[in-house]
């Protein structure tokens, strides 16, 4: 499609880990109207103020990059919360999108939307074919009306929308507090604290065998504008590394890059979370994305970024 750089391009959710990799990457292709409000000065989960400000902007592009997430004890601990301010922010966003005539829509979903089961690598047509993974069945069934919407907005009205469907995503800017980190932050919180304190063992959840693809940010925000650019479908997308590893490969990774040296101990009373999570990226592939960053370069810049925003030093 033809791209207008002078366009008004609303990014929902820019404050986000997603949302500030996508920011960087339309500012770097050269957009130069970006339109972004913080959680203070729009409040999502109303539906009179997302009404009131698609009328007052009239955003071209939208990019739904805004959710509540969090890691499994933070799904577990609030299944109310993931489900309903999901709904409400999706449902708000996407039927705004349609009211005001956005030109183009990116709905991001969550490759949690597969069944638990699911064979691997997961194709497209895999979803809705068995149960979801328990622990985090709130935010993917959210994710999953998500699509539904956005499906039938593009059946019923003609709207162009299409949704992406990441693999676990991490990177620069992530959250590194242990209540709302998913697994690599976590893991760099924990490793290089145990280093500065000098503990001889860290002890993680489960057994270390679930199997997880991890996508950095920036790349991840690439996809999103190949696809804009390059896709135009209602149907979902897979956008993922292409390659799992265990949480037990990822965590002695983890520990070698942060310099600890102490015993890394499994809790098996603690829930793994699906077995395994990994995409089929065959038909991204085949329309010309592939991904840039290696996990190992990756994680070299998760440890980057967390000793500038924890102010620690990297000879801990």
């Amino acid at each position: 499609m033809v791209i207008d750089y002078n366009a008004r391009v609303y990014i929902a959710g820019h404050n986000g880990l997603v949302g500030a990799a996508l920011v960087r990457k339309f500012r770097q292709e050269g957009f130069k109207n970006l339109v972004l409000k913080s959680h203070q000065e729009l409040d999502l989960t109303s539906s009179k103020d997302v009404d009131l400000f698609f009328k007052k902007s009239k955003p071209q592009y939208v990019i739904i990059a805004a959710a509540k997430v969090g890691g499994i004890a933070a799904n577990i601990a609030s299944p109310v919360d993931f489900l309903v301010e999901n709904l409400k922010i999706q449902n708000n966003l996407l039927e705004a999108c349609q009211r005001y005539d956005a030109k183009k829509t990116i709905f991001l979903g969550s490759s949690c939307i597969y069944p638990r089961e699911s064979p691997q690598p997961m194709l497209e047509e895999y979803l809705m074919h068995g149960p979801v993974e328990p622990t985090n069945a709130s935010y993917a069934i959210a994710k999953i009306a998500g699509i539904c919407l956005a499906q039938s907005l593009c059946k019923q009205y003609g709207m162009n929308i299409i949704c992406p469907i990441p693999c676990n995503v991490y990177g620069q800017g992530d959250h590194f507090e242990f209540e709302r980190s998913h697994v690599i932050s976590a893991l760099a919180r924990r490793f290089a604290e145990a280093k500065q304190a000098g503990d001889g063992k860290v002890t993680l959840w489960g057994t270390g065998n679930a199997r997880r693809e991890f996508l950095y940010v920036d790349d991840c925000a690439d996809a999103c504008m190949f696809l804009m650019k390059n896709y135009d479908s209602a149907d979902i997308i897979n956008v993922g590394f292409g390659e799992d590893f265990s949480i037990k490969e990822l965590a002695v990774k983890i520990a070698k890059i942060s310099g600890y040296k102490g015993d890394i101990l499994w809790d098996h009373s603690k829930p793994d979370g699906m077995p395994r999570k990994l995409l089929d990226v065959t038909r991204l592939h085949k329309l010309g994305w592939k991904h840039r960053i290696g996990l190992d370069e990756g994680l070299g810049m998760v440890f980057d970024d967390f000793y500038r925003r924890k102010k620690l030093i990297k000879d801990m």
